[in-house]
């Protein structure tokens, strides 16, 4: 009982520290067009040519992501659509987009209280993108800048970006649903022309990045 009461402010400011520990992720549009971020959790912004949106993320999230729409039209009441990244017809994001669309993912506060971040291109592209660290004194970020919508192959096109190939074919090859999976022709399309993003779903090794727990980050469209 003595035990459990010394403890428990302890246990209090720990618990206080770590929700306020949180990650700061920094939005810029550098795209000479309006991009609608999207951001799960986060909801989502527009953002016009040189704008920039800061999103705040609690310490210990996983499973999120940041990525652009293009081309959308929204109402009055946030509801509308996007030619590329869309969810569900919402401005303000409340599940992931539909592709083609370049996703920043992230998990924050994991094993060893290490943040893993990554570029993904397994739902497809469709904005140039980095996604680094810009606090903490990691510096290794990831870049994803190629023409891929330019020279995307013709079985992969999609108006305003580059379909993966899972999207397209929906076939274990592709999208790994058994866990048994290599590269392929298309996926290769994809990692030769940006080796430090994820090109499809068991690209592990080469895609997956940390930075201590605590860190912020800038996501860039176009940068």
């Amino acid at each position: 009982m003595t035990t459990r009461s010394i403890l428990s402010p302890f246990l209090l400011l720990a618990l206080i520290f770590h929700s306020a520990n949180a990650a700061v992720f920094t939005i810029r549009n550098n795209c000479p067009y309006t991009v609608w971020a999207g951001a799960v959790p986060g909801g989502g912004r527009q953002l016009n040519s040189g704008q920039t949106w800061s999103l705040s993320v609690p310490a210990g999230t996983a499973g999120a992501r940041i990525w652009p729409r293009t081309n959308c039209n929204f109402d009055g009441s946030g509801r509308g659509r996007c030619q590329t990244g869309d969810c569900n017809g919402l401005l303000q994001c409340q599940n992931f987009g539909t592709p083609p669309n370049t996703l920043a993912e992230y998990a924050l506060n994991q094993f060893n209280n290490l943040d893993f971040f990554d570029i993904s291109l397994v739902d497809g592209f469709n904005v140039p993108m980095d996604f680094k660290p810009s606090s903490g004194g990691c510096t290794r970020g990831i870049s994803c800048t190629a023409d891929i919508n330019g020279q995307c192959p013709s079985q992969l096109r999609a108006p305003g970006g580059c379909n993966n190939p899972c999207t397209v074919f929906k076939t274990d090859e592709y999208c790994c649903n058994s866990g048994n999976c290599g590269p392929t022709d298309f996926s290769r399309f994809f990692k030769t022309r940006c080796p430090d993003a994820y090109s499809y779903p068991k690209d592990d090794p080469t895609s997956t990045f940390t930075c201590p727990g605590g860190t912020n980050y800038n996501v860039v469209f176009c940068p």
